[in-house]
């Protein structure tokens, strides 16, 4: 179902819509610059294969929804999310991410959240890696970027937003305008500093074919976190919840299990 509230933050008061799916422990998935629809198919196969509920918000921003102005880091998205588990009376939440997603579950887990019970980063971006950089999402065209996201290129489904209807057009742009206002050059210099006082279980999964951020990128994030587990996914790329699920969920499954198993 969907479902909305309004949040109180440091931002203000905060319309945040989210879906939420299934029954059982609860995972908060959160997506990336592809937007809420990228994650929607993999909530429900995880929901349906592991016997969980999974919650998926919409960023302010994204989607077509309303954003506040003083709404505009991934710290802010980190405060949101802390206030959401609250608001639904959460515990021991397995939070998974997916490129800004996972840099926004890194953030959670910074907070020392007592509702937070363990991270899984999909592709995530934030960390500055010297001689690894995040590619420039915003020179790249609807071509260059399903090259650099995807094994199988020809898979992808990226429109050139001037191609498409007004209202899918303003979508497209509000969530390419959102993304540039959270993730800016997709860098925080200070966030490695800090992951080493992540005190959760992590698990960072990794797009063997990503040319978004490359997998020695997805390696240094795993590093940087105290006892963090790396797995790498091969023939797949920076949205392995939309190329390849099933692996991803193979990957994920026994780790959103523990939290399943208290």
């Amino acid at each position: 179902m969907d479902a909305n509230l309004t949040l109180t933050t440091a931002a203000g008061e905060v319309p945040l819509s989210f879906s939420d799916v299934g029954t059982g422990p609860a995972v908060l998935l959160l997506h990336g610059g592809a937007g809420p629809a990228s994650v929607a198919g993999f909530a429900d196969l995880l929901a349906e294969r592991s016997g969980v509920r999974v919650i998926a918000p919409t960023h302010p921003g994204f989607g077509d929804t309303p954003r506040p102005d003083a709404l505009a880091d991934v710290a802010g998205l980190a405060e949101l999310y802390a206030a959401l588990l609250d608001a639904l009376d959460l515990a021991d939440v397995t939070v998974i991410g997916n490129s800004l997603g996972g840099w926004i579950a890194s953030e959670l887990a910074l907070r020392r959240s007592p509702r937070v019970g363990r991270i899984a980063l999909v592709d995530a971006v934030g960390l500055a890696v010297p001689r690894h950089p995040v590619a420039d999402f915003f020179a790249l065209s609807p071509a260059e970027i399903a090259a650099h996201s995807y094994f199988d290129p020809s898979v992808a489904v990226i429109p050139d937003p001037a191609t498409l209807p007004p209202a899918a057009q303003r979508i497209a742009l509000g969530n390419r305008d959102a993304l540039a206002v959270y993730g800016g050059t997709m860098t925080d210099p200070g966030l490695g500093g800090r992951l080493g006082r992540i005190d959760v279980p992590a698990l960072v999964v990794w797009g063997a074919a990503d040319r978004i951020a490359d997998p020695d990128y997805g390696r240094a994030y795993a590093a940087a976190i105290p006892g963090a587990q790396f797995a790498l996914l091969e023939r797949s790329g920076h949205v392995p919840q939309l190329e390849t699920p099933d692996a991803l969920y193979d990957a994920l499954a026994a780790f959103v299990g523990a939290g399943a198993r208290v």
